[in-house]
C-alpha cells in the first residue's frame, strides 16, 4: 500500500489540536465558574498534558493506518485504528470525482480525492492526504478508465 503524503500528518495534528482545545477550554470555564472549588489546579495541568499527548500521538497512528493502491481497474483504500477497513472501488462504479482542499490542507500541500459511486449506501469514498498533482493524476486515470468502459 502507498502511504499518504507526509503533509497529511500535519493536517491530522492541527485537527487533533483543535479537537483537544475544546475540552481544555471547557475545563478552564468550569474552573472559573461555580465548579471552581471542585477542580484542583493539578487537574488542569494534567488535562493539558493528556490532551497535548493525545493531539500529538493519535495523529501519528491515524496517519500510519491509511494507505491506497491503484490496480488496473480498481482503487484499494485501507484505514482504521481499531477496525481495519479495506475498500475496493471498481472504476466502473464511479459516477463522478471531486478534489477537495480545505484551508488546513492547502497549508500542508495535500488534497482529498472523493469518489462518488453508484448506489445509496456508502456511495462516497474519500482518500485524504494526497499531493494535489497525484490526486489529479488519479482522477484523470479513473476518468479515462470510465470513458473506455462507456466507449
Amino acid at each position: 500500500m502507498t502511504p499518504l503524503h507526509s503533509g497529511q500528518l500535519g493536517v491530522l495534528r492541527v485537527e487533533a489540536g483543535l479537537h483537544a482545545l475544546f475540552p481544555f477550554i471547557a475545563l478552564l470555564v468550569a474552573k472559573s465558574g461555580w465548579l471552581g472549588p471542585l477542580v484542583p489546579p493539578a487537574a488542569i495541568g494534567g488535562a493539558a498534558l493528556l490532551l497535548a499527548a493525545w493531539a500529538f500521538l493519535m495523529p501519528i497512528r491515524r496517519y500510519r493506518s491509511w494507505g491506497y493502491q491503484l490496480e488496473e481497474d480498481e482503487l484499494h483504500i485501507q484505514h482504521g485504528l481499531w477496525t481495519r477497513i479495506r475498500t475496493i472501488v471498481p472504476f466502473g462504479r464511479v459516477q463522478h470525482i471531486d478534489l477537495a482542499q480545505g484551508p488546513i490542507e492547502r497549508q500542508f500541500g495535500v488534497a482529498t480525492l472523493i469518489l462518488h459511486t453508484a448506489g445509496t449506501r456508502n456511495s462516497e469514498v474519500v482518500l485524504p492526504g494526497l499531493e494535489p498533482a497525484e490526486a489529479g493524476r488519479i482522477r484523470d486515470l479513473i476518468r479515462s478508465k470510465i470513458r473506455q468502459d462507456i466507449a
